[in-house]
């Protein structure tokens, strides 16, 4: 992977940062983006991301970008190209939930879910295409999500977005596979990130015991994973999901 470019979106945390640290582990150049959160820190986070990041000794571009505006992500993988070089890998990460039963939604919230999760990861998929097209090859790993298979009370326009972003998942890899482009996604369960923790203590512990494992997994079980799937060892994977939830969803 050394001298090549992964774009992660929503990298500055989590399992996003997760991902580019075990990128740049293996001398990949580094790009990230994110969007400023009420009450979250993300820009001081995403400061710190970067710092680790340059670490291992690679190249890294990060700032704000809204993948829900296909132009502004236009002008990041531009850019990107310009100050990285070669685009080979794209992670699509950046996502939100907007938690609450169906009948008490809000059309608003519905809509920024849909945007964010699958309308932000096709702009993005989108705007390499070109790219991967042209240099015939390139691989392509969506974050999904169990809740797609096995929705929990209250998360619909979530778990809807990411069964969509599934759909996008298996018809990219149609499409883009004559150009010896790979799609994939990677569903996690229940990681242990700082959005977890705004979840009740009695939902992480049903979850650790309903875990054939009995325990959460962290960023790195996903990142690792992700990272497998743009290697060479995975060119014959494409359309796949791949589950990282230590047996929920066997349960």
């Amino acid at each position: 992977m050394r001298g090549n470019t992964v774009i992660i979106t929503g990298g500055a945390s989590g399992i996003g940062r997760a991902i580019g640290l075990e990128f740049a582990r293996r001398g990949a150049n580094v790009a990230f983006n994110y969007i400023d959160l009420p009450g979250r820190g993300i820009a001081e986070q995403a400061l710190l991301t970067e710092t680790a990041l340059r670490a291992h000794g690679v190249s890294v571009y990060a700032d704000r970008c809204d993948v829900r505006d296909q132009d502004a992500v236009r002008q990041f993988v531009a850019t990107v190209q310009a100050e990285l070089g070669s685009v080979r890998y794209l992670v699509n990460n950046a996502g939100i939930a907007r938690d609450g039963a169906l009948w008490r939604l809000g059309s608003d919230a519905w809509r920024d879910v849909m945007d964010t999760n699958i309308t932000g990861a096709f702009h993005c998929t989108q705007a390499v295409a070109a790219i991967f097209r042209e240099q015939h090859g390139g691989r392509i790993v969506n974050i999904a999500s169990i809740q797609a298979f096995q929705p929990s009370f209250g998360v619909s326009a979530y778990a809807a977005s990411k069964a969509a972003l599934i759909g996008l998942t298996r018809s990219a890899a149609v499409e883009l596979g004559p150009s010896n482009v790979t799609v994939n996604a990677v569903a996690p369960g229940y990681v242990r990130t700082e959005l977890l923790e705004t979840l009740p203590e009695d939902v992480i512990e049903r979850a650790k015991k309903d875990s054939v494992l009995g325990r959460l997994a962290e960023p790195e079980d996903v990142a690792n994973v992700v990272v497998f799937l743009c290697t060479p060892e995975a060119r014959h994977i494409t359309g796949q999901v791949i589950f990282v939830d230590g047996g929920l969803s066997i349960t």
